[in-house]
């Protein structure tokens, strides 16, 4: 059996179903976000190598913004037992932070949330739907399949944020099918673009992230995969990340580009 390196405790046997899998004791750091799964959740992407640094050529997002850093959550499908470990920190907030008779449906933005709200709704016992960038454009023209009833209480899942302008055009969609939507959760959300936080608010919806940069910053100065002339080239991302971006090729600080 492969063992992923550092989750070598969380491994059940071969017998056991990974489902059950207990996350790992990490001592979360008040550098890092204030939830609970912040330092499992990176010290995991970090793990499984879903986390890219590249501070001397910068990854452009989709909101335009120059990054050096980058973490493509889709990595973690090939991972059984350290997906198993996030679902279960997902699920976790859930109930902490939302409740655990209060949704109806569990939707999934396309297409990276999809996966994850797969694996939520069927550890929930709740229907699933999954909700297209824009109507397809033929048959029925749908930009939601799957089942979301009317009125029904409606969990975005994402895979991850950083201004927040993908997860409001899903959210429109779902009421304007005739959900309601409260909450949209992410594996991963920069957490270092206060705007987004406060645009989702104004629509009524509050954004659980998982984890942040801050927290993968922090897992791997533990981990020591970090060098330090990286370390300071993602700490000034962090700190003035429209600065930097716009030092290094990226959209000017203030541009209206939806992320």
């Amino acid at each position: 059996m492969t063992v992923l390196p550092g989750l070598s405790g969380a491994v059940p046997p071969a017998h056991e179903d990974p489902m059950t899998l207990t996350a790992p004791t990490i001592v979360q750091r008040p550098q890092g976000s204030d939830r609970p799964s912040g330092p499992v959740v990176a010290r995991i992407l970090l793990e499984i190598g879903a986390v890219l640094m590249r501070p001397r050529e910068p990854f452009i997002l989709t909101s335009g913004r120059a990054s050096p850093v980058y973490v493509d959550c889709r990595k973690v499908i090939g991972f059984p037992r350290a997906r198993a470990t996030i679902i279960g920190q997902a699920v976790d907030a859930i109930f902490r932070e939302i409740g655990t008779e209060s949704l109806d449906v569990i939707a999934g933005g396309e297409t990276a949330g999809i996966a994850y709200a797969a694996w939520i709704a069927d550890r929930l016992g709740l229907p699933m739907s999954y909700i297209r960038k824009k109507p397809k454009g033929f048959g029925r023209n749908a930009q939601i399949e799957g089942v979301l009833p009317e009125g029904a209480r409606t969990l975005l899942v994402e895979d991850l944020a950083t201004a927040g302008g993908s997860i409001l055009n899903f959210v429109n969609a779902i009421r304007n099918a005739g959900g309601t939507i409260g909450h949209a959760l992410v594996v991963f959300h920069y957490g270092i673009f206060p705007q987004a936080i406060e645009d989702l608010k104004a629509q009524g919806v509050d954004l659980i992230g998982l984890t942040t940069w801050r927290d993968v910053l922090q897992a791997a100065g533990d981990l020591g995969t970090l060098d330090a002339a990286a370390a300071k080239e993602v700490r000034a991302f962090l700190e003035d990340p429209e600065t930097w971006s716009a030092a290094h090729g990226g959209k000017e600080a203030g541009a209206k580009t939806p992320a």
